[in-house]
């Protein structure tokens, strides 16, 4: 990985658990070539941590405001940060009890 990947992270707000939205996004990120990991939190919004260039996390953050087909998506909370190339693929992680 290049020093001009960089790091999305975005909290999504609405109906987007039970929709298959980790895995309509793990498909997504896949296919713009990003790495990181997206997870549902127990508020019941769902966590996306990817990196990779910038246009790669534009396009799946505008993706993100839609989500999967099922979803209603309210509002994405989005912050940039300097990516850490701490991934190797995009996945689904779960939550400990």
């Amino acid at each position: 990985m290049t020093d001009s990947n960089e790091r999305l992270h975005a909290i999504v707000h609405g109906i987007v658990q039970g929709v298959s939205f980790r895995y309509y996004t793990t498909e997504k990120a896949r296919d713009f070539k990003l790495t990181g990991w997206v997870m549902n939190r127990r508020d019941r919004t769902v966590e996306v941590v990817a990196e990779g260039s910038r246009e790669n996390l534009e396009a799946l953050q505008r993706w993100l405001h839609d989500g999967s087909p099922s979803a209603q998506v309210e509002r994405v909370d989005v912050t940039w940060e300097s990516a850490t190339d701490e991934f190797t693929v995009f996945q689904t992680k779960y939550y400990l009890d």
